[in-house]
């Protein structure tokens, strides 16, 4: 298609351009004029003005702009400062030299400028300069707010765009006329076509074994897991104080009666009855649980531990799936307090079947793997893996990147997957613990990586060690893509050699983008036959031609059905690969990977191994 316009609607947060006292007041949720502000409340003002841009008010059209870096102790009417020989404080400063009379000498002032040497401003007369972008993180409530004003459906958003292309103008821009560029104000009409879903097999003892996906969903009404899990030694703590105990064991009853219609081995009665307790007690609250389950008649240990969380809970989760996980060594499954209120069996089935998943099953396979109809994957045994690095917030500088990786476990199902982290340099994309050696003073030289140990422990899995490897990797901007692929094929390799002698099976390297802003629009909107009920193309969707590369193998997939929004396809960049795949082939086993998520039972943007990576990492910071 030669060079191409891209042109696409963002949005982001902003801060609100209030006065700083009414951004205080807004912050804490109260009047802050009528009396001093709490060490408490006086750092969570800091906090979130920190590295905000302010404008002064009292000094009529000139409004200097400065930048707070944090927020005196004292109050106002307390602070002094040197001037001219003298001290002098910062009312009668500002009295005299400006006339301004503060009236709200009980607030602290905002410190600005240099942090050798900083100055003082009240509060009141500071605002904050418009057009800062929020960057902290937002909260449940900012985020819904959000997608209320930014959510947009298809229909709009091409039309949102429309708009914007007429009123920039681009086919009267003078340097574009002087180039000879012609810019259309058209969208690009291209071809595409639909990916049929996959067949999806259930256990064969439920009414429905087998099961086709319609517009990218299903539901596991008929069905029972493929391979259920046992859990004979369980128990549940209740965090909320806004549940009694008698509904919070209801619920814990409630789910696991769905357990067991869904084909798990779940024991109906608890090791121990539920127990209560306040959230800043988590610490000794588990552990209590853990030990009077072992102290009981034919106490065990239990297996796992179901907890009632309150709805707005900040770090307790990370602090719950730490504990449980690594010094308790029990899996846990967390659920909000709102959804114990009203029980819902839709929620119930999408809990029970990650806890089929925690504990050791798998909740449905491609029926083409059972059958071994997959080409590329079941003539050998083949390992997927998916990476993917998260990276702190920008201005977090020493906080480390976490990289995950994930392998297949079940071939040739390719549907059950172990993985792992690692912690490495600050914004490092590259992973670092792929293949690693270090020197170990009585076993000399030893190897070692994420990759080595996956594929070990699918050996040990199947008994056979994989012929064939498939590596998605995330994460990766266009620029960075030789130098991933050249340092983590190289990883790759050294790996598979380093377990056995000329062992190098063959590798298909290929990089997913989903930041990107491509959007693929239904010629009409209206047309059902071409979009689901959401207005978006039907899941399934592959486009790789006129808009992908014309001599590389990259392809855009919408494996997904809308909900709301605008659905956007996922780019995939097949960088290297040795197994030679066929365009329709690699597409339809990306499209079919996107069926087995195992915490929904729809199909998900892309491919389950990057969201299971994507969750380990998401574990891993909030612990």
């Amino acid at each position: 298609m030669g060079l191409s316009l891209n042109i696409d609607m963002s949005s982001t947060a902003f801060v609100e351009p209030l006065p700083v006292i009414d951004f205080a007041a807004q912050i804490l949720g109260k009047d802050v004029m009528s009396r001093p502000l709490s060490d408490a409340n006086r750092v969570r003002i800091k906090k979130a003005l920190h590295d905000l841009k302010v404008e002064i008010t009292h000094r009529g059209s000139l409004r200097r702009k400065y930048r707070v870096f944090g927020l005196t102790a004292q109050p106002t009417h307390e602070l002094i400062f040197p001037i001219d020989d003298e001290v002098k404080s910062v009312v009668e400063y500002f009295k005299e030299m400006y006339g301004f009379t503060i009236k709200q000498p009980h607030l602290p002032c905002l410190l600005v400028g240099n942090q050798k040497k900083p100055n003082y401003l009240p509060m009141e007369v500071c605002k904050i300069v418009e057009g800062q972008r929020y960057k902290k993180r937002l909260n449940e409530k900012q985020i819904t707010s959000l997608l209320k004003v930014t959510c947009q459906r298809p229909g709009d958003k091409e039309m949102d765009i429309r708009r914007t292309v007429h009123k920039n103008g681009y086919d009267q821009d003078p340097y574009a006329k002087e180039f000879g560029i012609n810019i259309s104000d058209k969208l690009t009409s291209i071809e595409a076509r639909v990916l049929p879903a996959p067949w999806l097999k259930y256990h064969d003892t439920g009414k429905e074994s087998e099961c086709l996906p319609r517009v990218g969903q299903w539901d596991m009404k008929n069905k029972k897991v493929v391979n259920g899990c046992t859990v004979n030694h369980w128990a549940s703590i209740n965090f909320s104080r806004s549940v009694q105990e008698s509904t919070a064991s209801g619920f814990c009853q409630e789910l696991a009666q769905t357990c067991k219609l869904l084909g798990m081995e779940f024991n109906s009665e608890p090791a121990i009855p539920m127990y209560s307790a306040r959230p800043e007690q988590a610490v000794q609250a588990l552990k209590h649980v853990y030990n009077a389950a072992l102290k009981k008649p034919k106490g065990k240990e239990l297996e796992l531990l179901l907890v009632i969380l309150p709805d707005n809970n900040g770090a307790l989760y990370g602090d719950i799936k730490r504990i449980c996980e690594t010094e308790l060594g029990i899996m846990s499954q967390c659920c909000l307090a709102k959804h114990v209120f009203k029980i819902c069996k839709r929620y119930l089935a999408n809990v029970s079947l990650k806890i089929n998943v925690k504990m050791g099953g798998r909740n449905t396979v491609l029926l083409d793997a059972v059958s071994r109809r997959i080409p590329l994957v079941s003539d050998v045994p083949t390992i997927i893996f998916g990476a993917d690095v998260t990276h702190p917030e920008t201005r977090e500088d020493t906080s480390p990147s976490i990289a995950a990786v994930v392998a297949s476990q079940d071939w040739p199902e390719v549907t059950k997957y172990a993985g792992l982290v690692c912690a490495q340099a600050y914004r490092q994309e590259l992973i670092q613990d792929l293949y690693k050696t270090w020197h170990d003073p009585q076993r000399g030289t030893v190897t070692g990586g994420m990759i080595r140990e996956l594929l070990i422990s699918f050996r040990k899995a199947t008994g056979q060690k994989p012929l064939r490897i498939i590596f998605y990797r995330d994460g990766v901007s266009a620029g960075q893509f030789h130098q991933v692929l050249l340092y983590e094929l190289d990883a790759i390799r050294k790996a598979c050699a380093s377990l056995e002698p000329n062992y190098q099976p063959p590798v298909t390297f290929v990089i997913v983008q989903k930041r990107h802003h491509t959007k693929l629009f239904a010629n009409n909107h209206n047309d059902k036959s071409s979009t689901d009920k959401s207005g978006n193309i039907l899941p399934g969707t592959v486009v790789d031609s006129k808009i992908c590369h014309p001599t590389q193998f990259d392809f855009y997939l919408c494996s997904h059905a809308g909900i709301q929004g605008t659905s956007k396809p996922a780019h995939y960049h097949v960088l290297w690969d040795e197994n030679n795949f066929m365009a329709d082939e690699m597409q339809t086993l990306t499209n079919n990977l996107c069926y087995t998520y195992v915490r929904c039972t729809r199909s998900v943007s892309v491919g389950n191994f990057f969201l299971l990576a994507l969750l380990l990492n998401t574990l891993t910071l909030s612990t």
